[in-house]
């Protein structure tokens, strides 16, 4: 497993707790950078996968 795709679902987990910090505190500026940390998160999971299917599909054609 690509640590691409570890280091992207920790992002997603921080980027949802400041979502929730931001609902608790009304203060948009949690929420704000919480959707962002949450996408980045999505993106590096997706690139990590896609690693690991490159690697995948290498190793069968080898």
């Amino acid at each position: 497993m690509d640590s691409n795709r570890i280091k992207g679902k920790i992002k997603q987990v921080e980027g949802k707790l400041l979502d929730m910090k931001g609902d608790l505190t009304n203060d948009p500026k949690y929420d704000i950078k919480g959707k962002i940390l949450q996408a980045e998160g999505t993106v590096q999971e997706k690139v990590g996968e896609a690693k690991d299917s490159v690697r995948t599909a290498l190793k069968k054609n080898a």
